[in-house]
This record gives structure tokens, sequence and C-alpha cells, in this order.
């Protein structure tokens, strides 16, 4: 035990006691039952136990939620593109040499007339991890923000987000608005889960604001980079042709189909699951025996 004098000491700086708090102790039950709690008054009552119907719908979320991690292509993203579709949009096609960025050399097959051509097989690898990852969190109910600055494709970019039941941002973007979301927006405010970048680059050529904000708070991001941009913040940098409008309209597309398909994954499997378990309820039957007033049944076989 403390001293005496140090209770005037400790009241003296501010600082009270903490009240004693009643021990629970659990009370070893002899028998099968459910455990009770010992109160402080010496009266045992049972344990508050979860109700079955909350632990039933947990565990089949959490069965709907595990099993596409189960697999290393759940959804099967690979099948929706190809090296040769890539060559067909000319997502191959970059800037001029000296446009080029010091950071994407590693994703630029050569040089043909002073235009810098990307290797499409990389291409393709990020691509099919960009994708791959953008179905997970369309799985998972995230909210995914298609961003982009380049005026030519502010409808295509805002009618695929509205095809696929997410969010668009084509417009100027404020900074701050990622960082600052709960003083400009409101509190309680939800930042998205996921941002997809059609372009990294603004309307002067400069990194997108939300691309810095969204490293800030640790958003992650899918970002289509060209021979110019800068492939360091984004999460999944998938190197492609973000100028021409048969390169943007595929990975629209792409975005487009892969967040559908994922959704309608979800919907699948929650099914099947309420299936399974409603079958597996009624095979084993009711679990509650009769009450003494209740007759019982006669099976099938024997007589009255």
């Amino acid at each position: 035990m403390a001293p005496a004098p140090a209770l005037p000491r400790l009241l003296s700086a501010g600082v009270w006691p903490r009240p004693p708090r009643p021990h629970v102790l659990r009370a070893t039950a002899p028998g099968p039952g459910p455990p009770s709690i010992a109160t402080p008054g010496g009266a045992a009552g049972p344990a508050v136990s979860e109700p079955q119907g909350g632990s039933r719908d947990a565990d089949l979320q959490d069965r709907i939620l595990s099993e596409p991690l189960r697999h290393s292509d759940f959804f099967n993203v690979k099948e929706l593109f190809s090296v040769r579709s890539l060559f067909d949009a000319r997502v191959h096609l970059g800037h001029k040499a000296g446009c080029r960025h010091r950071f994407m050399e590693p994703y630029i097959f050569g040089s043909r007339l002073d235009q810098d051509i990307i290797d499409l097989e990389q291409t393709a690898t990020h691509l099919q991890l960009a994708l791959n990852f953008v179905a997970h969190v369309a799985y998972r109910r995230g909210i995914i923000l298609f961003m982009g600055r380049n005026r030519q494709f502010s409808h295509l970019i805002e009618s695929t987000a509205r095809d696929c039941g997410e969010y668009a941002h084509t417009r100027y973007f404020k900074g701050g608005l990622l960082t600052n979301a709960p003083l400009l927006l409101g509190p309680g405010v939800r930042l998205p889960d996921l941002i997809i970048f059609l372009h990294t680059l603004n309307n002067v050529f400069e990194p997108h604001v939300a691309v810095r904000d969204a490293a800030k708070m640790s958003i992650p991001t899918v970002g289509i980079v060209d021979t110019n941009c800068n492939p360091c913040l984004i999460t999944y940098p998938v190197p492609g042709n973000d100028d021409s409008p048969a390169s943007v309209q595929l990975f629209c597309e792409l975005f487009r189909k892969t967040i559908v398909r994922a959704k309608e994954k979800r919907k699948q499997l929650e099914a099947l699951y309420r299936l399974q378990d409603q079958a597996g309820a009624s095979a084993q039957g009711p679990t509650h025996p009769p009450s003494p007033g209740t007759p019982a049944r006669l099976g099938v076989g024997h007589s009255s």
C-alpha cells in the first residue's frame, strides 16, 4: 500500500484516485450447461450468449469474403483482353523521346521515328494485376472513384462510372479535398476506397493533385501512365497510351466489365451460400424436443 501522505499530494496535483471496480469471475459449472457469472451481490446468472442468427450471418459473410482470396484470378479478368487487343487500340504508342520521364524507362520497348514504344507484355501483366485489384474492391462493396482531367474524355469517364454504379470526378480538383475532407465536406464523410486515374496529368501536363493527396491518405490508386508520367505514387501503374480515344475507350470498357463482373459474382455467391445453409438446416431437421403436452408424430412404418 502507498503511504498515507501520498493521497493529499495526488489530490493537490489534480489526479483523482480511480474508484474500485468489482471483479467479475466466471464460475465453473459442473454440468454441460452454459457458464454463469458471479456478480458482486453473490447471485449467479447465466452468461449472455450471442444469438445464433447473428453468428450465422457473420459466418456467411466471412465465407463470402474469404472465397476470392483463395484463387489467384477468381474473377477471370485475364480473358477480358489480350496483347493483340492492346495493340489494336494503340496502347503501345507513347510520346516523343524528349518528353520521356526517367521513371518510365523500364516500361519502354524502344523508340521509332523519335517516338517511344511501350512494352505491351509489361502492360498486360500490370493491367491484369490492376483489374484483379479493382474486382476485389468492387466485390467487397468499396467506393470506386474515376478521375481524369482531359476534357475530351470527360463524358466517357462519367458514363463508365454511371454504368457500373460508381463515381467520377472530371472537373477541377481542389487541393486538400481528400486530406481535409471532414473540414470541407462535413464530419462523417467517407473517402473512396479506390481511385482510378485515366489520366495522371492535368491540363497543363502537371501531376494531378489527387495523386499526391491519395498517397498522403493511403488510398490505393490505379493509373494509366504514359511515357511522360511519373508512376511512383500510383499503387498499380499501367503503362499505356492515355491520349488516343481508342486506348482510353478500351481501358474504360475493361474497368466497367471488371466492376460489373465482381458485383454479379458477389450476388451469385450470396445466393449460393444461402441456399446451401437452408438445405443443410432442412436436412438436420428440428433440434428442439417436443413439449410434454404435444403428442409425438408417428413415423413411416409404425402403427398406432
